[in-house]
């Protein structure tokens, strides 16, 4: 009994172990899209967010409620810095802009300055798959569209740099791209 007792411990050990989930020691990347923008002025190259858009910016900040955030990051454009305002104030933390095709910038400033640390990067459908390469993650679409808003990636790397990827999505639904089936949870 003692013996079988003794073998469960272990294995229930080193399955903890070896999932990595949130081991002390993980630098943590939570990356998304800037929420729906208000498309009202086809001109406007910088909009705010749209009702909805805010409404998303809510959700993301309920669902990274019970997460100690280190940084925040989003471009310069109001659309991405409204959608990390209220997970940042949650937080006690100021949105800290990132240059939005500087992915070794962010990826350097995130690995030296926020190691062991949760970070939060808001970017652009044209950035965010870019963005999870640069931390060495495989993309888990070719392609972020234009009406893709809910999804949530978050990258762990370990302390010997391995990278795990989790692709989750968040709020209402709202997109149209499809996963590859694996690299959904």
């Amino acid at each position: 009994m003692n013996k079988t007792k003794i073998l469960l411990i272990l294995f229930l050990a080193v399955s903890a172990l070896s999932s990595r989930i949130d081991l002390p020691g993980n630098t943590t990347i939570y990356i998304v899209r800037h929420a729906e923008k208000d498309v009202s002025d086809a001109k406007n190259q910088d909009p705010e967010l749209s009702d909805e858009g805010r409404e998303r910016a809510e959700e993301l900040a309920n669902k990274l409620k019970k997460v100690k955030l280190d940084a925040a990051f989003s471009t310069k454009y109001k659309r991405t810095r409204q959608t990390a305002y209220l997970s940042a104030k949650n937080n006690n933390i100021e949105v800290q802009t990132y240059e939005a095709q500087d992915f070794r910038g962010i990826v350097e400033l995130v690995k030296t300055k926020f190691p062991k640390k949760k970070v939060l990067i808001v970017g652009h459908s044209n950035t965010v798959l870019e963005l999870l390469e640069a931390f060495g993650a495989r993309r888990p679409l070719a392609v972020l569209k234009d009406e893709d808003y809910d999804f949530f990636f978050e990258v762990k790397i370990d302390p010997e740099g391995k990278v795990a990827l989790k692709t989750k999505h968040y709020g209402k639904a709202h997109h149209i791209s499809s996963l590859k089936q694996k690299n959904l949870q």
